[in-house]
């Protein structure tokens, strides 16, 4: 009679390796993630955004002091006057580039948001002259943005509840400026709302805050959404309605945050993965 192996050893052999497949022995394929996934894997935690992402940033921080630092007069407008206001949402295409053309080119919601960027560079830049009779092409460069910012943040889930308080919101938005449009603004500012407060709501309906659905990510399009509402809104209201004070700090402050933080909402699958690599 051979004698009986150890029992530690007999349970050792008997249960099956868990980071291992049934076929070949070979490790399981971790799934692929996404952008905006929030149920498959762990949430990054602020402390690795800030880490992971807080360098890259620091040439679009930089440059947003510039701006505010210099503050040239918007009544003389000039290409260096453009290039100083654009520099900023340039520095955010570089911040999104500097993750790699592999990762833009496996996430269609990060080439969304960077195309968008684009767009809203050459509104800021049709702005600057916009005395001069280029807002209209400015509204059409950012009408473009907000379609895209939309595709990005995506069509699920739903969130009728998300949906009706946007929708109240740009109505009694529009309501208030239409006493005082005439002309194709009548129409045109009505698109533009309906566009900037559809997008609002697609990056509202996906953060799922009471379900608890939620990454950083997803808050800080969400948080960007609503800035950039608020932006546009001051730029209305100061245009057609009446002068706000300091209008142009607030337009300006509430815009390159909601860039940054729009910006910011592409990366959450890359900083995942640094997370999961340090543990």
């Amino acid at each position: 009679m051979s004698p009986r192996p150890p029992e530690g050893r007999q349970k050792q052999s008997a249960s099956p390796d868990p980071a291992r497949s049934e076929q070949g022995g070979r490790p399981e394929p971790r799934p692929a993630c996404t952008p905006t996934d929030s149920s498959e894997g762990d949430m990054v935690s602020p402390v690795t955004v800030v880490k992971s992402e807080g360098p890259k940033l620091v040439p679009f921080f930089k440059a947003t002091c510039v701006y505010f630092v210099l503050w040239l007069p918007t009544s003389s407008p000039s290409w260096f006057s453009a290039l100083i206001k654009c520099l900023p949402i340039f520095c955010l295409w570089v911040f999104l580039l500097a993750h790699g053309f592999s990762f833009l080119g496996a996430h269609s919601n990060a080439r969304k948001i960077l195309a968008g960027l684009i767009f809203s560079a050459l509104g800021d830049a049709f702005l600057i002259w916009q005395e001069q009779g280029y807002f209209v092409h400015g509204l059409l460069m950012f009408a473009i943005t907000h379609i895209l910012y939309s595709s990005a943040f995506g069509m699920r889930p739903v969130n009728v509840h998300a949906g009706l308080v946007i929708t109240a919101v740009s109505s009694l938005s529009y309501m208030l400026l239409y006493p005082y449009l005439s002309g194709p603004f009548t129409y045109l500012v009505a698109v533009y709302i309906a566009l900037i407060g559809f997008m609002g709501w697609r990056a509202i309906a996906g953060l799922q805050l009471a379900n608890d659905l939620w990454t950083w990510t997803k808050l800080s399009a969400c948080l960007g959404a609503m800035l950039f509402m608020v932006s546009d809104l001051t730029i209305a209201v100061n245009k057609f309605c009446f002068p706000v004070p300091h209008s142009r700090a607030i337009i300006m402050a509430t815009y390159y945050a909601a860039q940054m933080l729009i910006a910011l909402s592409a990366v959450e699958c890359q900083d995942a993965e640094v997370a999961r690599k340090r543990t």
